[in-house]
């Protein structure tokens, strides 16, 4: 077994050390956490808090060559992976054991795939991606770095999410639908009409409500 190293230490880390544990391929080095600093050295999730990032030259050192970011919010996730990178850390894969992805599907580095969740024949997802617990992915989706689809969404074919989009719990987007980069989707929305880049959209049907503001980051 490969040791591997979470950076997040919330309850986005748990379930991604769950969905680690259920592959059996790795062995989890430990956590980072660079929000939390009274909780480092204190025991998460069948591990421990190593500290914050400053752990990250020392744990390549020793030879801890995989990482994963267990990140919920979406700018903050994409910049971690580039940071990890650049530290010289491989971005691990993880998907559940109870997740069902198609033979050609493309899943990109980074990207966590929960429990439930199906990715469907010629579904392309990029890099650092979550398809949370029971979403589903249909066929032909493009689905571009550093999205977070949440738990209960679906997507209908050849949809299209740009870089960075929140899709809300419980979503729905038809089929050929293009949802742009940087936005979020409300959760239980049902989008029926391209979404732009850089908004907030729900309702039924979902329609864009305000331009995102600092404050939605």
């Amino acid at each position: 077994m490969t040791r591997l190293v979470i950076w997040g230490a919330s309850g986005h880390g748990l379930v991604v050390a769950d969905i680690v544990r259920s592959m059996g391929v790795h062995e989890i080095a430990g956590y980072v956490d660079a929000v939390n600093r009274d909780r480092h050295n204190g025991p998460f999730c069948g591990s421990r808090i190593l500290g914050g990032i400053e752990q990250l030259d020392s744990l390549r050192e020793s030879g801890v060559a995989e990482l994963i970011i267990a990140i919920g919010d979406c700018g903050a996730r994409i910049k971690a992976a580039a940071l990890a990178r650049q530290k010289g850390f491989t971005l691990a894969t993880a998907i559940h054991a109870r997740a069902t992805v198609a033979p050609d599907a493309v899943i990109g580095e980074g990207t966590v795939v929960a429990a439930g969740a199906v990715v469907n024949p010629g579904a392309r997802i990029g890099c650092n991606v979550i398809l949370n617990t029971s979403c589903s992915i249909d066929h032909e989706c493009a689905i571009a770095d550093g999205v977070h689809v949440g738990p209960g969404a679906h997507l209908g074919g050849r949809v299209t999410v740009g870089e960075g989009t929140w899709v809300g719990i419980g979503a729905v987007a038809r089929d050929r639908i293009a949802i742009g980069a940087n936005s979020i989707i409300g959760a239980g929305a049902v989008v029926l009409k391209d979404i732009p880049s850089g908004v907030v959209a729900y309702g039924v049907p979902a329609r864009v409500i305000r331009a995102i503001e600092q404050r939605d980051e």
